[in-house]
């Protein structure tokens, strides 16, 4: 019987593999193209920040339940007793002091600038802008001229300072802290009896400066206080019947961080005078 040669088909399919574009490798490496890219937004951010802003950064990332930081004895905060210690209230005042203090000096860079671009219709009127220990102040001062700001003897506001009230109330819409206005006038006892006197007209003039802002860009219930000073606060206390005495201050006060429970009252807090219609 003849040896059957026939041999057997056998068939072989291959799998066709995936293109390797198609992978998710590409995805890890743009993952850390964008972590480098926030690393680097970051540092450029706190290199920004003031001295005492950076070291509190600092201090808060190297250990974020507490400062480690010598003492005088050269001991560790966090290695004192067996629970970490939060962080100080006096940091959290020196990050949020920091943010503001270069808020305040941006604004009052624009409001100088705002202000320095409209002289030839603000003509001579002074107007000081300045960050003090208290915050952002913007003063409109009485120069040698009369009523400059306000009608000799009244509240009325003159087209110098509503200009001028215009162009600040268009910077401070773009901050968040509160505004305190208040009034001074000089020494010069107003004419006209004692049923009128320095104290209404200062508180008087104050309230027509918040108008004019609230009506030209200051968001409603931005300002927190309206004061009357009179002549207790002369600028000049040489000279009781200077001109500078009678003005308009502006104050952006700091932040506050949360008082300690134990912390004292506050006893030499400024009576205000309510705000009127």
């Amino acid at each position: 019987m003849a040896k059957d040669d026939t041999r057997p088909i056998i068939l072989k399919r291959r799998k066709k593999a995936a293109h390797q574009h198609h992978g998710g490798s590409w995805k890890v490496a743009y993952a850390d193209f964008v972590t480098a890219m926030m690393a680097f937004f970051m540092v450029m951010w706190i290199l920004g920040m003031d001295e005492n802003t950076r070291k509190a950064v600092e201090g808060y990332f190297t250990d974020p339940t507490g400062f480690k930081k010598g003492y005088g004895a050269g001991q560790s905060p966090v290695a004192i007793g067996s629970t970490p210690l939060q962080m100080k209230e006096d940091q959290i005042r020196i990050i949020i002091r920091g943010a503001e203090k270069k808020a305040f000096s941006d604004a009052a860079g624009r409001i100088k600038h705002g202000l320095e671009s409209q002289r030839t219709q603000l003509g001579s009127a002074k107007f000081e802008v300045t960050v003090t220990e208290e915050g952002l102040r913007v003063e409109l001062i009485e120069g040698a001229a009369e009523g400059q700001f306000f009608e000799s003897g009244s509240a009325t506001v003159t087209p110098v300072a509503r200009l001028g009230l215009t162009i600040i109330a268009h910077e401070l819409a773009g901050l968040r802290n509160p505004v305190v206005v208040e009034g001074h006038t000089d020494a010069a006892p107003y004419p006209g009896g004692v049923v009128y006197t320095n104290w209404e007209l200062s508180a008087d003039r104050a309230n027509a400066a918040r108008r004019v802002l609230e009506e030209t860009g200051l968001q409603a219930g931005r300002v927190a206080e309206v004061r009357g000073y009179a002549d207790t606060q002369l600028r000049r206390p040489e000279a009781p019947m200077a001109a500078e005495n009678r003005r308009i201050s502006l104050l952006l006060p700091f932040s506050r961080a949360p008082e300690s429970k134990s912390a004292p009252a506050d006893s030499n807090r400024t009576v205000a005078v309510s705000k009127s219609p």
